[in-house]
Order: structure tokens, then sequence, then C-alpha cells
């Protein structure tokens, strides 16, 4: 999904205002489904970690790591995101608030499925790419 993303957000239609899109900053005025700032820093983060997501799937202690560690990195985004001045410099993804609340509802999502995921015993799941 991550992937995805990152890759929708390179697309005109889907991303409004796409002759508006900056690298990075505050001042990237792109919005991915007419809702979501977005930048090319932004969209390259969603496809490396998208990639990443993908390569940790094949194995089931990775896949709860990348759940859980990302999970944690979005919730630190989301806390970033409320804490800073958006139109300021430190917005250097950049960052609305629906991107700050997808950010929570991502980050929650993903540590209880990497709890879920990486709880209890799994000699039943080998450790083993697929």
């Amino acid at each position: 999904m991550f992937l995805l993303v990152g890759i929708l957000g390179f697309i005109p239609g889907i991303t409004s205002d796409l002759d508006h899109l900056a690298g990075a900053g505050h001042d990237s005025g792109a919005m991915l489904l007419g809702v979501f700032q977005v930048s090319v820093l932004h969209n390259l983060v969603h496809v490396v970690f998208g990639i990443a997501g993908i390569a940790a799937a094949r194995v089931h202690s990775a896949a709860g790591i990348y759940l859980l560690l990302g999970g944690l990195i979005y919730l630190g985004l989301w806390v970033f995101g409320l804490l800073i001045d958006k139109g300021g410099a430190i917005n250097f993804i950049p960052l609305n608030s629906a991107d700050d609340w997808l950010h929570f509802v991502l980050g929650v999502g993903m540590i209880g499925l990497g709890i879920v995921l990486t709880r209890g015993s799994h000699a039943d799941t080998p450790d083993t790419p697929l």
C-alpha cells in the first residue's frame, strides 16, 4: 500500500495541483486525493517504506519488526505533526492535519498488527523466506 501511495503522489488527477509539487517543504501545494499534502520527498519516503514492507513480508519475524518499528515511526510523525508550525521550515516533509491523523491511525494499526503477529509461540510458522 505504501509503495502504491508513493507512486500515486506523482500521478496527475489522483494528486491535485501536481504543478505545485515541491521537492520538499511546507510550500509544496500538491495534494494526494485532494486531502494529503505531498512533496517529492514525501512520495519517495512512501516508495522506500513500501519496498521495505514487501521485503519484510517474506520473513515472519521481519514482518513483525517492520510493523512495530513502522508503527512507532508513524506515531512519532503524528506527534511531530501536532507540535510543529505547519507553515515553518521545520515542516520539511510536508505534513498537514489530514496527514497527522492518518499517521496516528497507521501507527496504532501497525503496532497492533505487529503485536498480534509477534505474540505467542510461532513454532508452526517458519522463520524462513516464503
